[in-house]
């Protein structure tokens, strides 16, 4: 399935959806995954003493324990300049390599669109 750069009306409910938990839990990042069916997984940052996960890791990691077994699109809501790799790489390990991740900065602007391959 070919992407284009610009977010399609699917793309910007998650990233929304990121937007919207990096906001309403006070976290560094907020993130969003579509998985194959359809269904979103939002989550933010998790900064325990005993465990920390980027928001992206952590909305993959509840995609795949809820059953997901592939990605369709992600999102983050961060003042990052660009995702992290581990970030990347566990889209692409769940989603594949041309699984478009969108980085959208605090105020929902898009910043960019990669693939995690």
């Amino acid at each position: 399935m070919t992407q284009s750069p610009e977010p399609g009306p699917e793309d910007r409910k998650i990233i929304t959806l990121a937007r919207s938990a990096r906001a309403r839990n006070g976290v560094p990042e907020g993130a969003a995954v579509r998985d194959e069916t359809g269904r979103t997984y939002v989550a933010g940052t998790v900064a325990l003493a005993s465990l920390r996960l980027s928001a992206l890791r952590t909305a993959v990691a509840m995609a795949v324990a809820s059953g997901a077994t592939s990605l369709e699109a992600a999102a983050v809501v961060s003042a990052a300049e660009a995702p992290a790799e581990e970030d990347l790489a566990a889209v692409r390990e769940l989603g594949g390599p041309g699984t478009p991740v969108f980085l959208a900065g605090p105020d929902g602007g898009l910043r960019s669109r990669v693939e995690a391959g």
